[in-house]
């Protein structure tokens, strides 16, 4: 009874971990909700909102096979006081907001209305993320989940420009004869936002782009534009035969490859004109037999909150080596595209082509794909970047590729991350920058044409020049065949969710069902057989563990051995026998033999194997002897009854299977009771010795009668959890300097048969490891499950980014998630600023309206005189700065009488302005504290005395503070200062040409009146933030110190030096005053006396 409320107890506690996290691949994504930001929502569409201008209004309602309609599910939710929440996520943003609970009796769906500010307040073009949305609600033990996206429309820079002339869909349709090819590229942030361009024949001239905001789900959404006007604008109109032949979106350019040139649309984050235009790239010597083989080659990675060191660079490459007269058959460029350079240094170029270039960010190194066509050699080079241009310096030792690697293609990093491919007919991987690579796949005769990335799903697709596609994931070393496109015109594209995009010139098409991986993997058909044609022969290791060989018959040609042979395509899969039976490939092994088992795997049994019986084989009811003769056996049947044995020529191809023996796979039948057999191992023969009836068995794994075995991919087998804040895929850390982040990843076993390796489950990758340190603890828990804690810090001043991979390397491919890919950025984050927090709040309509008294009737906000200007030391009606605070040009200019004051004060805003309405102050503009907008600056926090205020900053964020008025009737003072932050102070100073505080416990004590203007930045050094706040004071009706001090100051010197003149007096005219008293003391005793003398005679 206890060791059973023991596992209760471990089962809830596991179950309370679940919550902390979201967990991926826990079986097939449906769809509850069916939502929309645009008119009423759709059902089976995937959900697309939209933030506009104004509030995001969102309407859903209940999916449900059932009769019930969503009505009375919506009213039996309510009944029970739920409603969905809605979760907006990026990479480093998180929030949840509710639908609203009350219904009316009309609405038949769930509403929300959010304000555009409490999602984000930026208006401003510029490359932003698009945001992924989570409709949950928890009914009892059900969680109810969908997902869909949310695209800022506003900000978004492509969809803010007219590409060109807008075509109608029947003009559309009249170019589809002429259409060879097509050429899609997406937004790098916001992956719906896609461009579609047709490449024409020579029959028709012309540029054409469709643009589509929602990811090509709804085609007859797509905007189409004819950009051919605009192109031949630049070149003229006497050359022909225009078409697109490749394009590159980046974060703010639109790069088009045609015909007859490389085109750069202006920056698109402003729009100064109806139509966006292009400028024309330069290229001496190439025309337009090169431009239609040239290739565009592009980096992918978002730059949202872009930091100073990242930049987009695009490469242009040529189909042919350079003639003495030209530069290269390469070109790189940074934005804004305006100047093209040379791939190779010249003295390094030699015999070699650039196959491809590409810029590797993170290492700040251009990586190419070489090829020497004297040689028949390809290898991979890395050069480190000087100046944003690659230098002599190698910084790795070149790579060679084997000669097998004999068509390369081209070279692609993975979105967002540090995993690079190189293919052809063969793709390779790289996880260090292209130091080592390792062989991912091996096509043979086929070649890899294109590639095709998801960044959110880490889906990478293969499609070959057979029509042939194939999908890993990145970091990912196995891979599998998902089917085939037998289009001859199409091109595949992942919009932002992942999910997998057939086009064509007169539409798209994604699959229907939502499969558990987030893609739609039905246009590629039914999942192929990945087993080929050869007889395998079983060989029990274990009880639960077997090897399959392959056998190759020995006049088998040396050009199609290979067909035969197991290779990496099968690792990780699944062989399924016809009869019965299953087993999981763990390993391929290759042999070194000529003939016979040329190849053969590990595998691990999930469902056990069905043996052959006599009715099917009747040699089993006889004994069996063994004889080996040369590189074969003989296998001879003992009879034992009257039953007739015997073997037939169903037996070839066939396996004998004698436990704690060499299995033998039967190759050729002698006669009825002789067979010839190859042994699977031949040092475990056990030559001469006979097998009595049921110790040996029949396995059938032949072809020879129609191939008995089938290998598929692996269902998924691992779920996946996240233990973070952000319920983001895709996660953004920024790490300050000195700081650290940590990331927790749980990789849980879905166990069917399979056994748990006591090894690690994951496997993490630093994509830059001399940018940070990163720790890795990993451990089980008592579920078996495999936990993975990483801590990252900065260890040094120095800026950069790095992606972070966590890998589930036995992870089937077919999983929704196998890597984890976030990235860390050694930087400031966009998020962190310094602020002065007031003592006490005024609400924002107190501002507005000018008016919050305190406790004892005193109005704290000021609103300061037109052109105000605050005193000096000078006096109060000397000014001596520049800043004016509620400017008006056409009003007068007060405490401007001394010629100092009329010297200084100049406007900024108001610069050349008549009036203040021609300043155009925005209200966030009126009420900003920063120096820029003083002329806006209208009121002012006031205090009725001055006051000792506290700077509450922690160590070691040491500040300078500045006055902005050049008042200095203030005094700081520093209560502890510790030894650490002394020597900070004492480094500082000198350099910074400024004090510098210690921010713990520092006093600003104010000793003037009027307004105060401050200055607070954090010293250098200590944070790659460059935080600077400013506040404003205004100190009202002073009163008057009272002048104790200073008058007995004067009085005690008046005193003083009146006594030393009179002294001096005293001297020069030889006076003695002090004789003169004695004297006249003595005379006053004797007359005393005489008085005293004569009234006593008297009497």
């Amino acid at each position: 009874m206890e060791l059973l409320l023991l596992h209760v107890v471990i089962l809830l506690l596991n179950m309370f971990d679940f919550s902390s996290g979201i967990i991926y691949n826990k079986g097939d994504m449906e769809q509850h909700f069916a939502c929309a930001s645009k008119g009423f929502p759709k059902k089976n569409e995937i959900i697309k909102l939209y933030l506009t201008a104004s509030d995001l209004e969102i309407q859903c309602v209940f999916l449900s096979e059932s009769k019930v309609t969503s009505r009375e599910f919506l009213n039996v939710f309510t009944s029970g006081g739920l409603a969905p929440s809605l979760g907006i996520i990026n990479s480093t943003y998180t929030g949840v907001f509710h639908f609203n609970l009350t219904l009316f009796s009309d609405r038949v769906y769930w509403l929300i209305n959010i304000p555009r500010e409490n999602i984000t307040k930026n208006t401003d073009i510029a490359a932003v993320e698009e945001w992924l949305v989570r409709i949950t609600l928890h009914h009892g033990l059900h969680i109810y989940t969908t997902e869909g996206t949310l695209l800022d429309s506003v900000r978004e820079p492509i969809l803010q420009w007219n590409l060109g002339t807008k075509m109608t869909k029947n003009s559309v349709s009249k170019l589809y004869p002429h259409v060879v090819a097509l050429k899609v590229t997406k937004c790098p942030c916001a992956n719906d936002v896609a461009l579609l361009g047709f490449i024409l024949n020579s029959t028709l001239d012309g540029v054409y782009i469709g643009l589509s905001f929602c990811g090509f789900w709804d085609y007859d959404d797509t905007t189409w534009y004819n950009l051919t006007d605009t192109i031949y604008s630049q070149i003229g109109e006497e050359h022909t035969e225009l078409s697109v032949v490749d394009m590159v979106l980046t974060n703010h350019f639109l790069v088009i490859l045609t015909s007859l040139g490389v085109f750069i649309s202006r920056d698109l984050r402003y729009p100064s004109s109806s139509v966006l235009m292009f400028s024309r790239a330069d290229f001496c010597g190439f025309e337009r037999v090169d431009y239609i083989k040239g290739k565009l080659w592009y980096n992918e990675r978002c730059f949202a909150n872009r930091e100073h060191f990242e930049v987009d660079y695009v490469t242009i490459t040529f189909e042919r080596n350079r003639t003495l007269s030209e530069a290269s058959s390469c070109f790189y460029s940074k934005e804004p595209f305006l100047e093209w350079l040379p791939c190779l240094p010249h003295i390094s170029q030699g015999m070699k082509t650039v196959i491809t270039f590409l810029v590797d960010q993170d290492h700040s190194c251009g990586v190419y794909l070489l090829s020497n066509q004297v040689k028949k050699e390809v290898t991979a080079s890395v050069r480190i970047l000087k100046n944003n241009k690659p230098g002599l310096k190698q910084k790795f030792p070149l790579f060679t590729f084997p000669p097998s690697f004999s068509s390369p293609v081209g070279m692609i990093f993975h979105p967002r991350s540090h995993f690079l491919y190189a293919y052809g007919n063969q793709v390779w991987l790289s996880i260090d920058g292209g130091n080592t690579f390792e062989l991912l796949a091996d096509f043979h005769d086929d070649i890899i044409k294109h590639t095709y990335h998801s960044f959110y799903t880490s889906d990478i697709t293969f499609v070959s020049q057979s029509g042939k596609v194939y999908l890993t994931k990145a970091g990912l070393q196995r891979y599998t065949e998902i089917g085939s496109v037998t289009d001859k015109i199409f091109t595949l594209y992942y919009d932002h969710m992942g999910f997998i995009h057939k086009l064509t010139p007169g539409g798209s098409e994604a699959g229907k069902s939502l499969a558990a991986s987030g893609n739609s993997k039905g246009i590629f058909g039914q999942a192929p057989d990945m087993g080929f044609e050869a007889a395998l022969a079983l060989q029990y290791i274990t009880l639960n563990e077997m090897i399959f060989y392959a056998y190759v018959p020995e006049n088998e040609p040396e050009e199609s051995r290979y067909t035969k042979r197991f290779n990496n395509i099968h690792l990780g899969k699944v062989i399924h026998s016809k009869k019965t039976g299953t087993a999981y490939i763990k390993k391929i092994l290759q042999h070194k033999t000529s003939e016979g088992f040329l190849s053969s795997v590990i595998a691990e049994m999930v469902d056990p194997f069905g043996i052959e019986d006599v009715s099917e084989s009747s040699c089993l009811s006889s004994s069996l002897s063994i004889n080996q003769e040369g590189n074969f056996c003989n296998l001879t049947l003992q009879m034992q009854s009257v039953v007739s044995s015997s073997f037939q020529d169903s037996d070839i191809e066939k396996t004998v299977v004698i436990p704690g023996y060499s299995s033998f796979l039967i190759t050729r039948i002698v006669d009825a009771k002789n067979a010839l057999a190859i042994a699977t191992m031949p040092r475990r023969i056990p030559n001469g010795m006979t097998f009595v009836k049921d110790s040996w068995f029949l396995y059938n794994f032949g072809q020879r009668n129609g191939r008995t075995w089938t290998i598929y991919a692996k269902p998924c087998n691992y779920w996946f959890q996240q233990h973070d804040d952000s319920l983001s895929l895709n996660v953004l850390k920024y790490i300050d300097l000195g700081k650290s982040q940590s990331l927790k990843v749980k990789v849980i076993p879905n166990k069917k048969g399979i056994r748990t390796l006591e090894i690690p489950l994951l496997k993490v990758i630093v994509g830059n490891p001399t940018l940070l340190e990163v720790n890795a603890e990993g451990f089980f828990d008592d579920t078996d499950s495999y936990l993975m804690k990483i801590s990252a810090a900065s260890k040094a001043l120095h800026q950069g980014s790095t992606s972070l991979a966590f890998i589930a390397w036995g992870a089937s491919a077919n999983c929704f998630v196998t890597t984890f890919v976030p990235i860390l950025k050694s930087s400031c984050s966009y998020l962190k600023s310094l602020h002065h927090i007031p003592s006490r709040h005024i609400p924002l309509e107190d501002w507005i309206s000018g008016v919050h008294k305190d406790s004892q009737g005193f109005n704290m906000i000021k609103t300061l005189p037109i052109n105000y200007r605050p005193p000096s030391n000078m006096g109060i009606a000397i000014p001596l700065t520049d800043n004016f605070y509620h400017a008006d040009p056409s009003k007068p200019i007060p405490r401007n009488l001394f010629h100092k004051s009329k010297k200084t004060g100049k406007f900024k805003q108001c610069a050349n302005m008549s009036t203040r309405q021609e300043c155009n102050c925005t209200n966030d503009q009126k009420f900003s504290h920063a120096v820029a907008f003083s002329d806006c600056r209208e009121k002012v926090r006031s205090l009725l005395i001055p006051e000792d205020r506290i700077l509450p900053l922690i160590s070691p964020f040491s500040v300078k503070i500045t006055h902005l008025c050049l008042k200095y009737t203030y005094v700081l003072l520093e209560h502890v200062v510790p030894e650490n932050v002394k020597k900070l102070k004492d480094y500082l100073e000198p350099i910074l040409h400024a004090s510098v505080y210690n921010p713990s416990g520092l006093n600003l004590t104010i000793r003037g009146s009027e307004l105060f203007h401050f200055r607070v930045s954090i010293v250098p050094g200590v944070t790659f933030c460059n935080l600077v706040e400013e506040f404003q004071i205004y100190v009202d009706e002073v009163p008057l110190p009272f002048p104790g001090h200073t008058l007995i100051a004067i009085a005690a010197a008046v005193v003083l030096g009146g006594l030393i003149f009179i002294t001096f007096l005293l001297q020069i005219r030889n006076i003695h005053p002090l004789d003169k008293c004695r004297r006249w003391f003595r005379r006053s005793k004797v007359n005393l006396s005489n008085v005293s003398s004569s009234q006593l005679a008297y009497r």
